[in-house]
């Protein structure tokens, strides 16, 4: 008798205490939950190996990305009732599973087990980084994560983001029929251009450039002078392309140089959009210094960066599991008053601060959107595990911003000049660019 959907929701529900809010299909056709609502499908009883061996979020992730659990019907709405049922029942407790000393869970747990098959579990998705041991945030470790994430393949990238090759929130807005992603990139890089007062001849620095599509604009479109520096040499390459073909060769240079080697101060202005996020809490009082140092004095500094919420106990602090081990290694999220404290300790004025959570939900969205149009030829430019990852992550971080669990903020600073000048306007928010 085909039943083991009916098995593993009645196991489910033993073990975490509640009905469960998905309906679940099983390998062997099977089906059981609630009919209206979005189907998990459980290809292979590998996944539930998978669940034994790490419960929880890794065990989720690894059964996703190698193609064993998948969603049918909404994927945000599955998610989302997903994850209210693993990790917002409560504020008292960070699990929704019964201790496993109850004997009905215990039972259950057997249950589970026998269901599972042969042990032991299939060895992790190959896209799952493969980190060395030592000390966080060498410049060595650095590399090798920003060469995980990043060097996946160019194509790749262009199939998700379009055109703009931009990998930061866009900049939307409120009229009727709304911006297109392209123009809502276009916008946000003139957003920082104006916050950072580029014109003709400004020396800017622009820490973290990708695909050099910030560094281009405030070439092209303010005149600027701009060095980019990013530690993925794909990221690189591409860039140099891209610039050398609309003739701004005299303007950009794109090195692959850690920020913490650049010694060719001072600059008139910084940016670091999307970058700071991989800096690490143990290294971002020395990232503010360093920027700090590089920048003349009344240089400005435009911080474009995710904040995660305060926790009650910040040494509870841990990253997300599935976003560490496939998509951000040693990636970490700060408050946003954290980083605005750090600044100020490094001697940076912070002038401005302008939460864009919302914009970055719609920019998810789209980059979704584009990745499931363009599944098979993103399959092919990195993998079909790498493409599920990327869906996976997208759709769930559109979620957190939507929910204010994550947002996005950029951070306006400068270093102050002599006696303290900031040489900002009196009336600074001028800036907002028109709406196309």
């Amino acid at each position: 008798m085909a039943d083991a959907a009916l098995r593993l929701t009645t196991l489910a529900e033993e073990l975490l205490g509640t009905p469960l809010p998905v309906r679940i299909r099983a390998w062997d056709g099977s089906e059981s939950g609630p009919a209206d609502a979005p189907v998990l499908v459980v290809r292979s009883r590998r996944a539930l190996r998978r669940l034994l061996w790490k419960p929880g979020e890794l065990g989720l992730a690894r059964a996703w990305v190698a193609g064993e659990i998948d969603i049918e019907g909404d994927l945000y709405e599955a998610l989302d009732r997903i994850a209210g049922l693993l990790w917002d029942r409560g504020a008292e407790t960070k699990s929704a599973i019964h201790p496993v000393r109850d004997p009905r869970v215990r039972a259950a747990a057997r249950g589970l087990l026998a269901l599972a098959g042969p042990w032991p579990p299939p060895p992790p998705p190959p896209e799952e980084v493969r980190r060395r041991s030592g000390p966080l945030h060498t410049k060595r470790r650095d590399k090798e994560a920003i060469s995980h994430h990043y060097d996946v393949g160019n194509d790749f990238y262009a199939l998700v983001l379009g055109p703009s090759m931009v990998y930061s929130c866009a900049y939307f807005d409120d009229s009727a029929e709304g911006l297109t992603l392209e123009e809502a990139q276009h916008a946000k890089l003139e957003l920082i251009s104006r916050k950072l007062a580029l014109k003709e001849g400004t020396r800017l620095l622009d820490v973290g450039c990708g695909w050099g599509s910030m560094a281009m604009h405030a070439a092209r479109e303010h005149g600027a002078r701009v060095t980019g520096v990013t530690l993925s040499a794909e990221q690189a390459a591409y860039a140099r392309k891209r610039i050398a073909d609309e003739g701004l060769t005299d303007r950009v240079e794109i090195r692959v140089q850690d920020y913490r080697d650049v010694r060719d101060g001072p600059y008139d202005a910084i940016s670091s959009i999307g970058m700071a996020e991989h800096v690490g809490s143990v290294q971002y009082r020395e990232y503010a210094d360093d920027l700090f140092a590089l920048l003349k004095p009344g240089g400005r500094l435009l911080n474009h960066q995710i904040a995660r919420r305060p926790e009650p106990n910040e040494e509870a602090y841990h990253v997300d599991e599935f976003i560490d081990a496939y998509v951000f290694p040693d990636g970490e999220l700060a408050p946003v008053g954290r980083t605005v404290g750090t600044l100020e300790e490094a001697g940076f004025e912070v002038r401005d601060v302008e939460s864009i959570r919302e914009h970055y939900a719609l920019t998810l969205r789209q980059w979704v959107a584009n990745l499931e149009a363009n599944w098979p030829e993103a399959v092919r430019a990195a993998s079909r595990g790498r493409a599920r990852v990327w869906q996976l992550y997208m759709a769930a971080s559109a979620l957190s911003f939507e929910h204010n669990k994550i947002g996005v903020n950029q951070v306006l600073a400068v270093r102050p000049g002599e006696g303290g000048a900031s040489g900002m306007p009196l009336r600074a928010r001028t800036w907002n660019p028109t709406s196309r």
